[in-house]
């Protein structure tokens, strides 16, 4: 892709415009202590970038308890998740952007790009509502209206919207967002270590910018 050539922006949420990750973290790791799962860094490292109901799955899987509980009370077990990462998503505030993430968004805004949400997070649009951005994004892609999570393309295929995905860029700080951009057909902007496969990679948030990009891309 030439820069000229970009027109719109997909963004992953958790990890690249806050860190709910980490909300995300304490919960499950709540629930892996319910169910009698070992919380290890692999599991956790394994959780990133993937949905409710398959992470569920994985917390089980790695205890050994994948054919424990019912499908009723998996639900059970994710809807409680999910309320005790709500409480924690409710202190959020602007304050809680990542580093130099503000400016960008300011910027690209700016500039008319075309900005879409393609979080796995089905309470993405509370997060946003807290950081005080729902304003910036032309659409959020619902997790729900996808076949496939990631790092299946859907999700970025549907954030192109309007859009060729040859003219979108996504940004993700997991590898399974990575491969899901890039199997969408879009440029990958990688946050953060070990994301080789992406198109652009960045140390940290605060160097993403529309001429870093730039730089990069000629």
């Amino acid at each position: 892709m030439k820069f000229e050539d970009l027109k719109g922006f997909a963004f992953d949420l958790d990890g690249v415009i806050a860190d709910t990750a980490r909300f995300h973290t304490q919960a499950w790791h709540q629930l892996a202590d319910k169910v009698g799962t070992t919380w290890t860094p692999e599991l956790q490292e394994s959780l990133k970038g993937v949905g409710r109901m398959d992470s569920l799955e994985l917390i089980l899987k790695a205890g050994g308890h994948e054919n424990d509980y019912t499908q009723a009370e998996k639900e059970a077990l994710a809807a409680e998740k999910n309320d005790n990462y709500l409480r924690l998503v409710e202190t959020l505030t602007p304050a809680d952007v990542l580093p130099g993430m503000q400016a960008f968004l300011d910027d690209i805004r700016t500039k008319g790009y075309q900005m879409v949400l393609a979080s796995a997070s089905k309470n993405a649009p509370k997060v946003l509502k807290y950081l005080k951005l729902s304003d910036y994004f032309d659409g959020i892609v619902n997790p729900a209206s996808v076949k496939h999570g990631k790092p299946a393309p859907d999700i970025y295929i549907a954030a192109a919207e309007n859009l060729p995905v040859a003219n979108v860029a996504g940004l993700e700080d997991a590898q399974a967002g990575v491969q899901a951009i890039n199997d969408a057909g879009e440029l990958s902007i990688g946050i953060g270590a070990g994301l080789d496969d992406a198109d652009i990679r960045f140390d940290a948030t605060k160097d993403v910018t529309l001429e870093a990009i730039k730089a990069q891309l000629d």
